[in-house]
């Protein structure tokens, strides 16, 4: 089953990836940037994430990534494409040119619109 439809339990390895219950995490790293973007489109496609809109391609993909090497910058901005369920994350280590990292949130969960766009995280003072 599509992980849209059945997100991976806390603990678990899936296709490569990570899930800690909420997010799914997965690195593709391909020989280019472009095959790595479209490793990813791929892998969104058959987990059932055809609807979610995408840059066109790699070019228009790297326009997302923060020109900042500033890791504080980098602890409150996503450094790359963000679009509900998803991220397409640039690594910090600008020297991994050709790497990507996937991350997907369960939209089931109950908090997840105020976990995705890290609400939770800036609200000071929060348990």
């Amino acid at each position: 089953m599509p992980l849209r439809n059945d997100f991976p339990p806390a603990g678990s390895n899936y296709l490569d990836g990570i899930s800690d219950g909420y997010e799914y995490k997965s690195i593709f790293a391909g020989t280019s940037l472009e095959h790595s973007f479209e490793m990813i489109k791929q892998f969104l496609k058959e987990e059932g994430y055809l609807n979610i809109p995408l840059p066109r391609n790699a070019s228009e993909l790297a326009l997302f990534q923060l020109p900042t090497r500033n890791k504080q910058i980098l602890l409150f901005e996503d450094n790359g494409y963000v679009h509900n369920p998803i991220k397409i994350l640039f690594p910090l280590d600008r020297r991994k040119r050709n790497t990507l990292i996937l991350c997907v949130y369960n939209e089931e969960d109950p908090e997840h619109l105020l976990k995705f766009h890290r609400i939770l995280e800036r609200r000071t003072g929060a348990d």
